[in-house]
């Protein structure tokens, strides 16, 4: 049996993915991320879909409740983590994904945040623990018909040689054909996860599938999980207008700078001035004189017009 001290962490990121308010907490299936991170709570779920991806055995899994679903500005995006140990300090980072963009850079960057995060509590390089991104997909990552892909690094030099640094990154695929290849019980975990919610209420004859059909039913009949879900959901519409936002005022700056641009180098500090504006309107007007300013120097006066004026 393999034995891995584990810090489990699954992630709920939900820009640019399904919103929620789009479905009512029964219609959500495993694939859908407020639901698969609250079914993960369970340690027994955690434990058994971990097992399951990566065909170990895990001795135990104790997973902390305190940080279930939060909102955390510095990852600019609704998360919830579910973390759990055991004695060796194996982390996991454990993700559904229901649109394929940019998915092997996005295992890059979440390897990255796990070490960042580790480094940033004092512990050395030398001391980083094993790390592991699974990526459960409702969608063939690299279009080759397999259940699960598992990242190898080699020297290019000599392929034989295995570069091993530690860290892990699997993909599972809802749309794999290749069912003589792996363990039965991840082809009806993937059938599982790629379900409707009628498909996913059937019997898969599977340990694994029945507990997580099991606590899918207490969660949607539980009251206070519907409430989260309800908050959840207004707290990703929130996000949602103030990333539209942000995204115009973003583009009134860029034009802005286009103009700019035409008439010699942009200074440091009135590029960060120009961010420092968060007012749609004086962007408006900064844009107006952008486009007719003779020169930079002319630019700034008016930029610095305009916030005396509005300060006064």
């Amino acid at each position: 049996m393999n034995m891995y001290t584990n810090c489990i962490r699954i992630s709920l990121h939900t820009k640019g993915r399904n919103r929620v308010g789009r479905k009512t907490l029964q219609e959500l299936t495993i694939k859908d991320n407020f639901l698969f991170a609250a079914a993960m709570l369970d340690p027994e779920n955690c434990k058994g879909v971990i097992e399951c991806a990566l065909g170990i055995e895990i001795e135990r899994v104790e997973v902390s409740r305190e940080r279930s679903i939060v909102y955390n500005p510095e990852y600019k995006g609704v998360r919830l983590d579910v973390y759990a140990r055991d004695e060796n300090k194996t982390h996991y980072d454990v993700e559904m994904q229901i649109v394929k963009r940019e998915i092997f850079r996005r295992a890059r960057y979440y390897h990255g945040q796990m070490d960042m995060e580790l480094l940033d509590i004092g512990i050395g390089y030398e001391e980083l623990p094993d790390s592991y991104v699974i990526f459960i997909c409702d969608f063939d990552p690299a279009g080759l018909g397999k259940y699960r892909y598992t990242k190898k690094e080699v020297f290019a030099e000599e392929e034989s040689y295995d570069y091993e640094d530690g860290s892990h990154t699997i993909f599972l695929s809802t749309k794999g054909t290749n069912d003589t290849e792996v363990p039965e019980r991840l082809v009806k975990f993937l059938k599982f996860v790629g379900a409707n919610v009628q498909e996913s209420m059937a019997d898969y004859k599977d340990d694994l599938v029945s507990r997580l059909q099991a606590s899918i039913r207490r969660i949607k009949a539980d009251r206070e999980m519907g409430n989260r879900y309800m908050h959840f959901g207004e707290i990703i519409r929130d996000e949602y207008k103030a990333g539209m936002e942000e995204g115009k005022l973003e583009g009134k700056r860029e034009s802005i700078c286009s103009f700019l641009s035409d008439l010699g180098v942009i200074p440091e500090l009135l590029k960060d001035k120009l961010m420092a504006i968060t007012d749609m309107d004086m962007l408006s007007v900064l844009l107006k004189k952008a486009a007719q300013a003779e020169s930079i120097g002319a630019f700034e006066d008016e930029v610095e017009s305009l916030l005396v004026s509005q300060k006064s």
